[in-house]
């Protein structure tokens, strides 16, 4: 399948993972991972976003099936701002993570470690 990565795991195990860690991402603000799941994660997390700014019942039945922890899907909810702008027509932004490589200059080693954040969270985006 183009566009997926198997982070040498089984399917079962890779979708668990990335579930656990989105959710992770979501409740703390940032995780720390390698540079090929970081990708993975970002991406999943910045859709759950996205589906969390549009509160119907559809969207609200897909969070709850991706993220493992109540809690953390009520709060991509609980944001009524982002309700509001997007009544208004007021865009917010575009991507919703940003990337802080740990160590730059490991070179000739395999598993570059990075910090994926919430930037929303973490003050960079307003």
């Amino acid at each position: 399948m183009p566009g997926t990565r198997k982070l040498g795991r089984t399917s079962d195990s890779r979708n668990a993972m990335m579930r656990a860690m989105v959710t992770y991402l979501l409740e703390n603000g940032k995780i720390e991972t390698t540079v090929t799941r970081a990708k993975d994660v970002r991406s999943m997390a910045e859709k759950m976003i996205s589906l969390g700014k549009a509160s119907d019942l559809h969207t609200k039945r897909q969070v709850y099936a991706y993220i493992t922890k109540e809690d953390v899907a009520k709060k991509l909810f609980g944001r009524p701002d982002r309700r509001r702008n997007a009544e208004k027509g007021i865009n917010t932004g575009g991507t919703h993570e940003k990337d802080q490589n740990l160590c730059p200059d490991r070179s000739g080693r395999t598993g570059h470690p990075v910090r994926p954040q919430n930037a929303r969270r973490a003050g960079h985006c307003r």
